[in-house]
């Protein structure tokens, strides 16, 4: 996996945006304002910066050395993953997947537009 492909991938999700909070050189992938990846742009090899379910944590940086602790992230639910070719392709996307995945599952719901029936003083409905 090359910038351009991690781009492309993270730009499909729904909702997702591309962002330069950090300066010039760290691209970063949120949806409704929410980080879920971010990259730095001149990193040889490629690295991302993904959310990661706290319970995987640990097994995945176990099984790759180049899984590694989140780099100037909270380390108990990022990970920072290193494009060397030791890890297939499935599972990078599948790393991302996940992010994008937690970070939806955790924004709260839309609200609803549906009108409430009016309250009465002891609380209860008037219908």
């Amino acid at each position: 996996m090359d910038i351009e492909t991690l781009r492309a991938y993270c730009l499909q999700k729904e909702g997702a945006v591309e962002e330069f909070p950090f300066g010039n050189a760290t691209m970063v992938f949120k949806v409704r304002g929410k980080m879920f990846l971010a990259a730095g742009l001149y990193n040889a090899p490629l690295q991302f910066n993904v959310k990661c379910d706290p319970e995987l944590i640990t097994e995945l940086r176990e099984r790759w050395t180049a899984v590694q602790p989140g780099y100037h992230m909270n380390k108990a639910h990022w990970n920072t993953v290193i494009v060397d070719g030791t890890i297939p392709e499935a599972l990078l996307k599948s790393m991302i997947d996940d992010s994008y995945l937690l970070i939806i599952n955790s924004l709260p719901k839309k609200k609803t537009t549906a009108k409430k029936a009016p309250r009465t003083k002891k609380g209860r409905s008037r219908q």
